[in-house]
């Protein structure tokens, strides 16, 4: 975190370790990666032995179930979170509640697995989506989420209202995709920035912004803010989010090619934003308003993530737990060819 109590993607969000998941023989370096994580981040004893565990499981899920098609990830979110991410590309997971009863096995296991996942882990969200020829998605397989809490603050921190993915091009040391996330009193405010190209001269650009999120009295004089700071790097596309959690309204402002989506009342409805450069030339824009319904979620994402997707396309997806959901698009709707970041946003 900044000292302007900013959540800051590129020091509290990172991706520590990806291995795809296709014999037993990822798991070696998966439980030396994850001992090391656990250890540096002060995690007790029995809490790396059930980190192990749980890691093992869901790469042996994803090795019988679904072929070795899938991958396995280690995460640090905000507040001390390690976070175990599996996504495989397997046929989906028909009942989870059926799934998750000892006993159960659809592979000549013991079907403990799922059960043990959910008992060891402080939190655990699954999503899946069943393959299927009558409708066209752009996945199908079974995702989880793994949670294991390191110190008492963090649900004051993120919880459950935000999910953050940033990943950076060929999983380099430099990425130019950042957001800055600040929640004060009932108000949740971001700015989500993305250096134009990649690598060092794109994240210097995004480096030190955090100021305009915190003390700037708006959306446009935080944009106009981080424009005069950006005159003399390269520049950066951005998006501006702020919502009144207590009365349900959303104002959202942006430059150049990033987008949001607003899932509401079981409605997509996606948003983009008039050409331009921060930094450099762009045309001043007022903010878009929304209210939101009793459940809202709001996504902004970086040209790094694709926009050819919809609620339909990920059914039931948008109805989790807002990590979950950032994990799953970045992982499935990421290009490979440049840096990718979501914030997802949740109103319950």
């Amino acid at each position: 975190m900044t000292n302007h109590g900013i959540i800051d993607s590129a020091k509290d969000c990172k991706l520590l370790h990806s291995v795809p998941t296709k014999d037993e023989s990822s798991l070696v370096v998966l439980r030396s990666k994850l001992f090391s994580a656990a250890n540096r981040l002060g995690a007790s004893d029995l809490k790396r032995e059930n980190m192990q565990l749980v890691a093992s499981e869901l790469a042996t899920n994803c090795i019988k179930h679904a072929g070795g098609r899938g991958m396995i990830q280690i995460w640090q979110q905000p507040g001390q979170v390690l976070d175990i991410f599996s996504i495989d590309y397997g046929p989906g997971i028909a009942d989870l509640v059926q799934a998750e009863e000892d006993g159960y096995s659809t592979a000549n296991t013991f079907g403990k697995g799922l059960g043990a996942i959910r008992r060891l882990s402080d939190e655990v969200h699954v999503y899946s989506q069943i393959r299927s020829g009558e409708k066209v998605t752009k996945w199908s397989g079974a995702a989880f989420l793994a949670r294991f809490h390191l110190a008492s603050d963090q649900k004051q921190m993120l919880g459950d209202g935000a999910g953050l993915f940033s990943r950076s091009l060929s999983d380099s040391r430099h990425n130019g995709d950042r957001i800055y996330l600040l929640k004060r009193g009932d108000r949740l405010r971001w700015l989500h920035l993305d250096g134009l190209g990649h690598g060092a001269e794109a994240q210097i650009a995004t480096s030190n912004l955090a100021m305009h999120v915190a003390h700037c009295d708006g959306l446009v004089s935080m944009l106009e803010g981080a424009n005069r700071q950006l005159v003399s790097t390269r520049g950066a596309v951005a998006v501006g989010c702020e919502i009144d959690l207590t009365r349900r309204q959303l104002r959202l402002i942006g430059v150049g090619d990033m987008h949001a989506h607003l899932y509401d009342q079981e409605e997509m409805k996606h948003f983009s934003f008039a050409p331009g450069i921060l930094g450099r030339e762009h045309r001043t824009t007022e903010p878009l308003h929304a209210s939101l319904a009793r459940r809202g979620l709001v996504v902004t994402a970086s040209d790094g993530i694709r926009r050819n997707w919809d609620a339909g396309n990920f059914s039931g997806l948008f109805n989790q737990h807002p990590q979950l959901i950032a994990y799953t698009l970045g992982n499935i709707m990421g290009r490979v060819s440049d840096d990718q970041s979501i914030c997802v946003s949740y109103v319950g």
